[in-house]
């Protein structure tokens, strides 16, 4: 099977493959009450396995059914062969326990053999190692070599004045048949469709408005609006801004990112600061120790869904400045 922590992912491929193949295709809580027998799967292929939880339980699982154990342990358990593709730098989430060092541990409890490769090709980005580490050095996610970005270089990266100019550019981009989406930091309420069905249009800068895609769990939606797991795929999406839970694991030829406010460099520390104040992401917020490690990944997450091509803008003016520094 192939297991994700994604439903939008998941329901999609889901999809692509028609109800006989949809089977193979399921979530990281498939050994959640712990009944499968060892060795049950000769294969699980775990896709972006740093979503990986501590525990498969949720606020609405009875105590009989849940197996008692770390979410890996199910699922090492329940595996001949375990395929982990993880990023410890895309953990965007309290709950989100997934790690190198998580699997490692899990393989020696299990006393399992443990097989360790780095990919060196990819498709995103134009296939551009340089410009995803040039995001995580400008982020201070870690250090690289990747200091200053070449406006030559083959990937392109813009830095847009005003979200009208963000937007008109991914519209542009959509409309010449490549496929296009923007996304936002979690900086705006997210409410439900209206009666009608339409979307409220709650992210807000300046004059320009526009809707957060649907909900997962909306009910009816107006015509030509994708429910929420189809909305990086469907031509729809093109209006509606996507947050980091819909955005993550699918990539687009260009995305269109709007940094917002709840992260921001500060000139006079030398740092970047995260402020939970512009942030609605509840469960983010909670985490405040975390708070500034968990947007910053955030943002390194959307500024890398672009095959093609990345377009930004910064509601922070100072931030602008701070990436534009970072620029040949």
């Amino acid at each position: 099977m192939h297991l994700t922590g994604s439903k939008a992912f998941t329901e999609n491929v889901r999809k692509l493959v028609g109800s006989k193949a949809a089977a193979q295709f399921g979530y990281f809580n498939v050994n959640k009450r712990g009944d499968l027998p060892p060795n049950h799967f000769d294969a699980l292929v775990l896709d972006e396995a740093h979503r990986i939880r501590e525990t498969s339980k949720d606020r609405f699982t009875k105590a009989s059914d849940w197996s008692g154990l770390p979410q890996i342990d199910e699922l090492v358990s329940a595996a001949r062969v375990m395929v982990a593709f993880i990023d410890d730098r895309q953990v965007v989430r309290p709950g989100e326990t997934g790690s190198s060092d998580l699997i490692r541990a899990a393989a020696e409890r299990a006393d399992a053999d443990l097989l360790e490769f780095e990919l060196d090709a990819q498709f995103r980005c134009n296939g551009s190692d340089g410009f995803i580490n040039w995001v995580e050095n400008t982020l201070d996610i870690r250090r690289t070599a990747n200091v200053l970005w070449s406006r030559s270089d083959s990937y392109q990266f813009q830095i847009c004045r005003s979200v009208e100019e963000l937007e008109a550019s991914i519209r542009e981009k959509q409309a010449s048949g490549a496929t296009a989406r923007l996304a936002a930091g979690f900086c705006w309420p997210w409410s439900d469709p209206r009666p009608d069905g339409s979307l409220v249009r709650d992210v807000t800068i300046g004059d320009w408005s526009m809707p957060w895609n649907a909900k997962p769990d909306s009910g009816r939606l107006a015509r030509d609006i994708p429910k929420s797991n189809f909305w990086a795929s469907e031509p729809g999406g093109v209006y509606q801004v996507g947050c980091v839970y819909t955005a993550q694991g699918f990539e687009f030829d260009y995305v269109g990112v709007i940094f917002g406010l709840d992260l921001r460099y500060d000139w006079e520390a030398g740092a970047w600061v995260g402020d939970p104040s512009h942030s609605h992401d509840s469960t983010v917020k909670r985490s405040r120790e975390q708070f500034t490690e968990l947007v910053k990944n955030t943002y390194r997450v959307l500024l890398t869904r672009g095959i093609k091509g990345c377009f930004v803008y910064f509601a922070d003016e100072g931030t602008r400045r701070f990436f534009q520094s970072r620029m040949e």
